[in-house]
């Protein structure tokens, strides 16, 4: 495995701390093993190599003694800085960004996903070329005899080139991309249409959003085969996916589980993973999983209603729903106002989410009775499927039923209401 060291500015940023720890369990997630810890206190980086130079020392002389091969900085970098700090450490120099980038590439399953972080990943790429053309630049003057200009303007021809080649490649991405989102596009107008409530798990990362949607499924009698993938891991999962989620009194509605978050979430991956949070935007509901055992709980609800805020989601009813309550030492399942505090592993915990869920939802139900003429066989059978029957009756003009039924099909069936 690996062998890093993470290092941050505390810059009076209040939660310093916890994204330092954030880091250490990001390397984690990217199978790196964190040796090393560093931090220095000043009021803004360095512009040429991010730490001091009393810590750069100190960062290389802990390279050696913990024999490591790498150094992740709690910040985005500027190419300068990281060319400097290598030099300087003898270190492979990432970023947050970058390794957030690559544990999304390595996360990343559906072809939806696959472009959208290479594309994120081409995009951080561009603003970085001059470091790596000037070190074919270096390349190309080394032995030769003056010409300074001429081998500047070469250089920059070829940085040039580079750019030009990136760009191509993130527009012919944006194309393929923008073929496949048309199909989901497609199923995301069927669901509207469907007239279903949509229901949407935000959250950060790996606070069990994954493991809420497949309790509630389990609950709810579906089968095993539609349950979403679960590790205990950061960006465990990038794809968003959707289910029916199905009661007895056949009151119905479609649950996503989206991609979580993570504070400092770099601004590409935020927009290129937009219309994957569509199901969040078009949710009548969300229900924000946070892991009430983490002592950070109230940065990681920030990170989220930041980064719902930042693409356009925030005046969509939420529900706050405090996760992992058996890890916290707290009594659950409770209620009080918008918020819930649960287990997810029990099953006790999910029928009070769910009941919960339902109540916001399952608004403007009411109970009719429909009088349906025995030619229109079909609608009582979209009644029993589609309703909760109280009474049925055959009466000699037809089947009298009284049902508590959605808006959608109360309007649908008006002309048989009794």
């Amino acid at each position: 495995m690996t062998a890093v060291i993470i290092g941050g500015i505390e810059n009076q940023t209040e939660n310093f701390t916890y994204t330092m720890e954030e880091l250490q369990a990001l390397a984690e997630a990217d199978n790196l093993e964190v040796v090393a810890s560093v931090h220095q206190k000043l009021e803004r980086p360095v512009a040429a190599t991010y730490f001091g130079a009393g810590k750069v020392t100190e960062i290389f002389q802990a390279g050696q003694v913990h024999a490591a091969d790498a150094l992740i900085v709690n910040d985005e970098l500027s190419p300068t800085q990281i060319r400097n700090l290598e030099q300087d450490t003898g270190l492979t120099v990432i970023d947050r960004t970058a390794l957030i980038l690559d544990i999304f590439a390595s996360r990343a399953r559906t072809k939806e996903a696959k472009l959208q972080v290479e594309i994120a990943k081409l995009q951080y790429q561009l603003p970085r070329l001059r470091t790596s053309a000037a070190e074919k630049l270096d390349q190309q003057t080394a032995g030769n005899a003056g010409g300074g200009f001429t081998n500047r303007g070469a250089g920059e021809t070829k940085l040039e080139l580079n750019r030009r080649v990136i760009e191509k490649q993130i527009s012919q991405l944006r194309k393929k991309l923008k073929d496949v989102q048309k199909d989901q596009v497609t199923q995301s107008k069927q669901r509207r249409a469907s007239g279903l409530p949509q229901v949407a798990l935000v959250g950060y990362t790996n606070a069990g959003k994954s493991t809420t949607m497949n309790g509630l499924l389990q609950l709810t009698g579906q089968e095993e085969d539609k349950q979403v993938f679960v590790k205990n891991m950061l960006f465990a999962t990038l794809d968003t996916s959707v289910r029916k989620v199905h009661f007895a009194d056949n009151k119905e509605f479609l649950l996503s589980d989206t991609v979580g978050f993570v504070s400092k979430l770099p601004h590409n991956l935020v927009a290129a993973f937009e219309s994957t949070l569509a199901e969040a935007r078009n949710a009548d509901l969300l229900v924000q999983v946070i892991d009430a055992s983490d002592p950070h709980a109230r940065e990681m609800i920030a990170t989220t209603e930041e980064t719902l805020a930042s693409i356009g989601i925030d005046d969509i009813p939420m529900i706050y729903a405090y996760n992992k309550a058996d890890l916290a030492n707290t009594r659950y399942p409770l209620v009080t106002g918008d918020a819930i505090t649960y287990s997810a592993r029990d099953s006790q915990s999910l029928q009070v989410l769910a009941d919960v869920i339902r109540q916001k939802i399952f608004t403007g139900y009411q109970t009719l009775t429909f009088l349906i003429p025995f030619a229109e066989g079909q609608l009582v059978q979209q009644l029993n499927e589609e309703a909760q029957i109280i009474k049925t009756d055959y009466l000699a003009t037809g089947t009298q039923i009284t049902a508590e039924v959605s808006p959608q099909l109360a309007a649908q069936l008006q002309d048989y209401v009794q």
